[in-house]
């Protein structure tokens, strides 16, 4: 029954996906973010996201809809970090064995610039979020809920096969949606949803302790501290704070005491030190090689020549590190302007828009994705993140607002009455 259901479902989107590519870019996304497919028995053998991104660039030429092409600082620095990526796979060390990853970077990308050529209008952008909110909160509610009926003394994982896989990588992924979640609370009228969303909340912070992530506490805690700064009621969040945390962690078992204590004392760490390891050698040999060693660099050959501890063979763990090693010092150059740019453009709108009523939602989704860049920045310093999806994804929600804001967009549309179907889009006026 599941996999029927999730069959009809699929096929309907593929054909609206050829109707309306916007739509498309919804499925690709639910698909990409979520995998509803490796959910089911049967669709998990299905290329879904192919069929799904395929039926979307067919609608891109056989529909009517609107679409776009516009550049921002924003996108200029992706498409180039994407060009320089393109120049450095033929310099890999292992050019055969990185074409896979290659290949799996490019889509997402490609598939990031046509999201920013069909999504324009405030129904686009509110539905996108919550696309990408709900996708991953499916996983925060249901960990969330495990972590406190099992008292923390299981870990928490992602879904196989993707890029969140890994209990750390998935804490981050949850992490990072909990200000998203807040922003849908933030733009609805309806008491129960805000209601859901506070528990949604609470059971993704849940999730994300009970993955046994440190880079998920450091980056909880640091995304609370920049809504601590912001708030004008600093008392009032910090008694917020203060309750939430002394719900959850009295949950966690010794063990997960334990593995947060080593934060303080990692150079008696083992796999702390691993990770120092291979920071090290990523930056020597970015420093001997412009173009980095590729996507598959992190192997036993490669750490004899430039790790300071041969033997210890480890992955970045670490978005920065991670793209220094694969390409070079002009890569992560690339990789830090453009989120800097967002970051930038996401404040931008967090202090233009504000107070305004036909705008205010903006404001609203400048600050929570700031503080969404925030956990990405912190956590991933400790993760292997840096081409997963949602990060992009937080991306688009802040270009595409930007750009409905600066054409004054709220003075020309009509309140679609699709709109009045997602809970939190408000109409504008």
């Amino acid at each position: 029954m599941r996999d029927l259901l999730l069959a009809g479902i699929m096929a309907w989107l593929v054909v609206r996906a050829l109707i309306h590519p916007w739509i498309g870019i919804m499925a690709w996304t639910w698909v990409s973010i979520m995998n509803p497919h490796k959910l089911s028995w049967t669709l998990e053998l299905l290329p879904i996201a192919a069929i799904v991104g395929g039926a979307t660039l067919i609608g891109l030429f056989i529909s009517k809809d609107r679409r776009q092409f516009f550049v921002t600082p924003e996108t200029a620095v992706l498409i180039a970090f994407t060009l320089w990526m393109c120049v450095t796979l033929p310099f890999s060390i292992f050019v055969d064995a990185s074409m896979p990853m290659w290949n799996r970077v490019m889509k997402i990308n490609f598939m990031i610039l046509v999201s920013m050529m069909v999504l324009y209008s405030k129904k686009h952008i509110m539905t996108f979020v919550w696309v990408v909110t709900g996708s991953l909160a499916f996983y925060g509610v249901k960990g969330g809920a495990f972590t406190i009926l099992t008292g923390g003394n299981h870990k928490v994982w992602g879904p196989e096969g993707t890029f969140i896989e890994g209990n750390n990588e998935v804490a981050l992924a949850l992490v990072m949606i909990i200000p998203l979640l807040r922003f849908i609370q933030l733009t609805s009228t309806s008491v129960w949803l805000r209601r859901g969303m506070t528990v949604s909340m609470v059971l993704c912070a849940a999730a994300a302790l009970g993955s046994h992530s440190r880079g998920a506490l450091l980056a909880i805690g640091a995304m609370g501290l920049v809504l601590w700064l912001r708030t004008d009621r600093k008392f009032v969040m910090a008694v917020m704070l203060a309750v939430v945390t002394l719900v959850l962690v009295p949950f966690m078992p010794d063990e997960w005491f334990s593995r947060m204590g080593t934060i303080k004392s990692y150079d008696s760490d083992a796999s702390a030190m691993g990770r120092i390891n291979a920071w090290y050698m990523a930056w020597n040999l970015a420093s001997k090689n412009l173009f980095g060693g590729g996507y598959f660099m992190w192997t036993g050959p490669v750490f004899v020549i430039y790790a300071p501890v041969t033997d210890d063979v480890h992955a970045a763990h670490s978005i920065y590190f991670q793209v220094l090693g694969e390409h070079g010092f002009v890569g992560l150059f690339l990789f830090m302007t453009m989120w800097l740019l967002v970051w930038l453009k996401a404040g931008r709108l967090r202090s233009v828009a504000k107070g305004n009523p036909q705008t205010q939602w903006v404001s609203d989704l400048g600050s929570m994705c700031q503080v969404s860049l925030v956990g990405y920045a912190v956590g991933g310093a400790f993760l292997s993140l840096a081409y997963y999806d949602l990060p992009y994804n937080v991306l688009i929600m802040v270009v595409l607002a930007a750009r409905w804001y600066d054409q004054k967009a709220w003075q020309d549309e009509k309140p679609p009455a699709v709109v009045a179907e997602i809970p939190g889009a408000r109409q504008s006026a």
